[in-house]
C-alpha cells in the first residue's frame, strides 16, 4: 500500500528580516519533513504579485500546506492568492517583517524555527479574512491619511529602525491631517460627515498595539469598525492616546461597533490600506468571510485568549 505524503510549499521574501529566512531555509525544510511533509520552497522576487503568483500555483499543484515567510505584505500576497480558490491550501506563517501583526495575534513568534515547530505542531484554526472589493486582507483594513504612513515610510527606514519608523512618521504627519467627508455604511447604521480616519480590524493586533480593537474575533465574521471623527488637533493625540491603552471606545468622537459589511464612499479621494500596503481608493465595499481559511497557530498560548468564539 502507497502512503501518500502530504506536500508543503514555503514562499518566502528573501529580503525580509535581514536575510534571517534564507540563512534558515534549510532547518525549515528539514523541520517540516520530518513532520511527514514533502517541502520545497518559492524565493519571491521584486515583482509585484510574485507572491500572490507562487500561492496560485500552490493551489493548482494542489499542495496541502502554504508557508508565508516575511512580513504582513508577503502574507497578504500569499492569502490572495488562495482566497477565491475552491480548494484552499492550509496557512502556516513564519513572520520576518517590521510589525507582524498577523502572527501577533496568533502568538506566533518571531523565531524562525519556533514559528516552524508551530506549524509542525499541525494545530490548525478556521479564520476569517476580509475582501475588499476585489482584494484580501487577513489584519486590517482602513482610510484616512493617517492610515497611509504605513507606505509612505521608506523600506530602508523599516529595515533599519522598525516599528519606531511608523511611529516616527505618524508624529509627523498629525499636524497636517485633513479630515475626508465620507459616506460609511455598516449593518447597525451609517455615519456620514468628516472622518481623520476608520480602521476595520480582523485582530486585535494593530501597528504592534492590542487594546485598538480589544473585543476582536478572530472567526465571528465581523470586523471591528473603528471611526474616528473630525476633531481639532489636541483631541486628537488624546485619543490616540487613550486608544493605545484601550480607553477609547465610548469616545463620543469615535463610533466603535462590529460589522460583517462596511461600503465606504467618499466625493474626494481616499486611499484604501489593507494589511499596509495600498489596496485602490474608495468606493470600497468589505466583507467579512467568516472562517474562510485554515491557520496554523499556537494552539496552547491561544486557549488564554477570548480571540475565538469556538474552540
Amino acid at each position: 500500500m502507497t502512503i501518500m505524503q502530504k506536500s508543503a510549499r514555503v514562499i518566502y521574501n528573501p529580503t525580509s528580516g535581514r536575510e534571517i529566512i534564507k540563512k534558515n531555509l534549510a532547518d525549515v525544510l528539514s523541520i517540516l519533513e520530518q513532520a511527514g511533509y514533502v517541502a520545497s520552497a518559492h524565493a519571491t522576487t521584486a515583482e509585484p504579485g510574485d507572491a500572490k503568483r507562487a500561492a496560485e500555483e500552490a493551489v493548482e499543484a494542489h499542495y496541502d500546506l502554504v508557508i508565508a515567510a516575511g512580513g504582513d505584505g508577503t502574507i497578504n500576497e500569499v492569502i490572495n492568492g488562495i482566497a477565491e480558490k475552491p480548494y484552499r491550501p492550509k496557512v502556516g506563517i513564519i513572520p520576518t517583517g517590521t510589525t507582524n501583526d498577523f502572527a501577533r495575534a496568533l502568538h506566533i513568534p518571531r523565531d524562525v524555527i519556533k514559528a516552524t515547530k508551530i506549524i509542525a505542531e499541525g494545530d490548525s484554526i478556521a479564520m476569517d479574512i476580509g475582501k475588499a472589493n476585489d482584494t484580501y486582507f487577513i489584519n486590517i483594513g482602513g482610510g484616512g491619511r493617517l492610515t497611509e504612513l504605513t507606505y509612505d515610510v521608506p523600506s530602508k527606514l523599516k529595515t533599519m529602525l522598525g516599528q519606531l519608523a511608523y511611529y516616527l512618521k505618524g508624529i509627523e504627519m498629525i499636524p497636517s491631517l485633513k479630515p475626508t467627508k465620507v459616506r460609511i455604511e455598516y449593518d447597525d447604521g451609517v455615519f456620514e460627515g468628516k472622518t481623520l480616519l476608520f480602521l476595520l480590524a480582523l485582530t486585535n493586533s494593530i501597528g504592534g498595539f492590542e487594546k485598538i480593537a480589544p473585543d476582536a474575533k478572530l472567526d465571528d465574521g465581523k470586523f471591528s469598525l473603528i471611526i474616528v471623527k473630525k476633531t481639532n488637533l489636541p483631541e486628537l493625540i488624546r485619543l490616540i492616546t487613550l486608544a493605545l491603552r484601550g480607553d477609547h471606545i465610548k469616545e463620543p468622537n469615535i463610533i466603535y461597533t462590529k460589522s460583517s459589511k462596511v461600503v465606504v464612499t467618499s466625493k474626494d479621494k481616499m486611499l484604501i490600506n489593507l494589511d499596509g500596503e495600498l489596496g485602490g481608493e474608495t468606493p470600497m465595499t468589505f466583507l467579512n468571510l467568516k472562517q474562510h481559511i485554515e491557520f496554523f497557530a499556537d494552539s496552547v498560548a491561544l486557549l488564554d485568549t477570548d480571540l475565538f468564539i469556538e474552540k
